[in-house]
């Protein structure tokens, strides 16, 4: 298993990438302050409240007396704001402080905001779609983490980032094989049905439609696969450095 922990792709188009600072500010924020995480055990009852249960959205059950702070379709929205533990936080944020601010360089701030929470929501409804009666909470950010992956290969396939294979040991590699790696974990574990507590589908789901919206949403003139394979840039470096 690979995970992303630096990459050497120059911003091009904008000077920070402040979506990218936020998103992960607020999905810490929500996590240590409202979901208690910092403190103990992840509040039920926030994860009731605003997580995306796919009987719920359907209609086919209602939530307890009390708990119906959201229109149900909102869900699709809050539920990636959510997170079951520190160990899924880290993850998400880790895939998304590499591969996120290229993303948004490529498309532009509001543009970029777009796109996350495309990909959140339509990977919540392949969720749903896949398991309509399940009572079970989605929680997460990632679905939209997978559209912004899919979105970094698209734009950037060849540029090498510094990953931790088995979480130990660091190696420089493509982006490709990284994110070939996560996306033929995805599929593994769809077809082999062994881990019903994490929602593949989601995962699944936001991947395709992050690799679909980057062609539409990317700033006009702005090349697909832009990237040489020796992974030097094809324009001047911008203000980015190796993180």
């Amino acid at each position: 298993m690979f995970v992303p922990i630096a990459d050497a792709n120059p911003l091009e188009h904008v000077v920070r990438p402040y979506v990218t600072w936020a998103l992960l500010a607020l999905n810490v924020f929500v996590f240590v302050v409202l979901q208690h995480g910092a403190f103990g055990e992840v509040s039920e009852a926030g994860v009731l409240a605003f997580g995306a249960i796919p009987a719920v959205v359907t209609g086919e059950a209602m939530l307890p007396p009390g708990y119906e702070r959201l229109p149900p379709a909102l869900t699709l929205v809050s539920y990636m704001f959510l997170h079951g533990g520190w160990l899924h936080l880290i993850g998400n944020m880790a895939f998304l402080w590499v591969f996120a601010d290229n993303v948004e360089d490529a498309m532009g701030h509001a543009r970029f905001l777009a796109f996350y929470l495309l990909c959140g929501m339509l990977a919540g409804a392949a969720h749903i779609l896949s398991n309509p009666s399940s009572e079970t909470p989605l929680v997460g950010a990632s679905g939209a983490v997978a559209g912004v992956i899919a979105a970094y290969l698209v734009l950037h396939p060849n540029i090498r980032l510094w990953a931790l294979i088995l979480l130990k040991i660091p190696l420089r590699v493509p982006a490709y094989w990284v994110i070939g790696a996560w996306f033929a974990l995805q599929v593994w574990q769809i077809l082999a049905a062994q881990d019903q507590d994490t929602a593949w589908w989601a995962h699944l789901g936001g991947f395709l439609c992050g690799a679909l919206l980057v062609a539409v949403m990317r700033r006009p003139g702005v090349a697909l696969f832009d990237r040489d394979p020796s992974g030097v840039p094809s324009r001047p470096a911008g203000p980015k450095g190796e993180r």
